[in-house]
């Protein structure tokens, strides 16, 4: 039978061991949230969370440093087999998540031991424990979409049903994908649902054939029944907050804004990317707000999510917005009222790509 001394040595190698796997494991995470996503939410969230749970009283801290024994650990001894694979940083975060929760129950249990609790605040671990798993869905969340957000940048080409004036929807994309655009948004405002969604399941997969991300505007259910990478939301749709817990965490979304106002709460409601608009006079939409370059400058400045600027956006006018702040441009009538959309298209990107080199 060990000894009080032994029991309480044994107790403080268990809690020191733990505090060490929580500070390492909610510093990687917290530098993926920084230098991955440059995420400052989420950032400062886990770095409070590491000081508040690491840095505690100093001579209970000196009586763990008294207690840990590393060359006597037999856990150095134990190998585990190694994987057949590199684990991917989705995975990596969901392991070192998992290993702070678990370090984090196990100092909360043993926090509740006489002589350990007036040194450390069990309570204040399990309210780690449950913001952790919050963060860890909003952290996973944002990997698993950042892909899907790479492809923002370049042209952003919106199939809009009424401007198509009965042209296939699937041949347009077609032309347009191979003059080089990077993402289709499908707007309808005059087919029904039922009649929408085998168009939009056909995109999808058009989309997915040659790597380019597909949109679906307004209509949340259609996205979630085509399996579109994102769906798109005008200032009058579902709230963004809304949209975000009912989207599954790896589909991006969208919000179109005219304000700083709007683009500010568009991002911290969950939105990956915001379109801002309208940058020009446009016949796709004449009761369109123009905000001009200067509108777009200030919500470059005000937000760090991707900025895709729309209307009356033309080959001619195209570089100009991005060297105003957008990383991307959203075209409808300058290439669906082109005789050819794939050249239209192609045109467009070349003078993108001047403008990026």
């Amino acid at each position: 039978m060990p000894s009080p001394e032994a029991i309480s040595g044994q107790t403080l190698r268990i809690i020191d061991a733990n505090l060490n796997r929580i500070g390492e494991g909610l510093r990687l995470l917290e530098d993926t949230a920084r230098l991955l996503l440059n995420d400052a939410s989420l950032t400062q969230q886990l770095k409070t969370m590491r000081h508040e749970l690491v840095t505690g009283d100093p001579s209970f801290n000196q009586q763990l440093l008294q207690a840990r024994n590393s060359e006597g650990d037999v856990g150095i001894n134990i190998e585990v087999p190694e994987q057949e694979k590199p684990r991917e940083l989705p995975l990596m975060v969901v392991a070192n998540s998992r290993r702070v929760q678990e370090s984090l129950r196990t100092v909360e249990e043993l926090a509740k031991l006489p002589g350990i609790t007036p040194k450390l605040n069990s309570e204040k671990f399990k309210q780690a424990r449950f913001n952790l798993y919050t963060i860890e869905r909003n952290l996973l969340s944002r990997l698993l979409r950042q892909d899907k957000i790479k492809h923002i940048p370049g042209l952003y080409a919106i199939i809009d049903t009424q401007a198509l004036k009965r042209r296939s929807h699937l041949e347009v994309a077609s032309q347009i994908i191979r003059g080089g655009a990077r993402t289709i948004q499908l707007r309808d405002k005059l087919l029904s649902k039922k009649e929408l969604l085998p168009i939009t399941q056909q995109l999808r997969e058009l989309c997915a054939e040659h790597n380019v991300l597909f949109i679906v505007n307004d209509y949340l259910d259609i996205a979630l029944a085509a399996d579109a990478d994102g769906l798109h939301l005008g200032q009058n749709d579902l709230p963004t907050k809304v949209a975000r817990k009912l989207l599954p965490i790896d589909k991006i979304l969208g919000c179109s804004t005219t304000t700083v106002d709007q683009a500010v709460t568009a991002e911290s409601e969950g939105a990956d990317y915001i379109a801002v608009g309208s940058i020009y006079p446009t016949t796709s939409k004449e009761t369109a707000k123009v905000i001009g370059l200067d509108g777009l400058r200030q919500i470059r400045q005000a937000v760090s999510l991707p900025l895709v600027a729309i209307g009356g956006i033309t080959q001619d006018n195209a570089a100009e917005v991005i060297a105003a702040g957008a990383s991307s441009v959203a075209v409808i009538s300058a290439i669906l009222q082109a005789e050819s959309p794939e050249e239209a298209a192609r045109q467009i990107v070349a003078r993108l790509e001047v403008q990026n080199e």
